[in-house]
């Protein structure tokens, strides 16, 4: 069984930061590339970060220096540093495992930035 499960999730402030992390299990983790999107209300779904197995890295342009993908393949663990976060980075994030056809996806956190 493939299970996805996001943690980090929560209320700030603009300024602030968050980290969410994905705990991967059921697949061989090493062998996915791993995705972080997001989606608000009313928008449509955004690949916000990806992180390939060779460790190639590409963001959002409207994250860039802002947000920090990262994975820890011993742990199974993908993880997503925002920084500098804004309101309208509020919306809902996902998980994502994909290799080929496969293609796998956690419940999501919600994350929420207002004053």
């Amino acid at each position: 069984q493939v299970q996805l499960v996001e943690s980090g999730g929560g209320l700030v402030q603009p300024g602030g930061s968050l980290r969410l992390s994905c705990a991967a299990s059921g697949i061989p983790f090493s062998m996915y590339d791993m995705n972080w999107y997001r989606q608000a209300p009313g928008k449509q779904r955004e690949l916000v970060a990806t992180i390939t197995t060779g460790g190639t890295i590409n963001y959002l342009d409207s994250v860039k220096g802002r947000f920090t993908i990262s994975r820890d393949n011993a742990k199974n663990t993908v993880s997503l540093q925002m920084n500098s976060l804004k309101p309208e980075d509020t919306a809902v994030y996902r998980c994502n495992a994909r290799r080929r056809w496969v293609d796998s996806w956690g419940q999501g956190t919600q994350v929420t930035v207002s004053s």
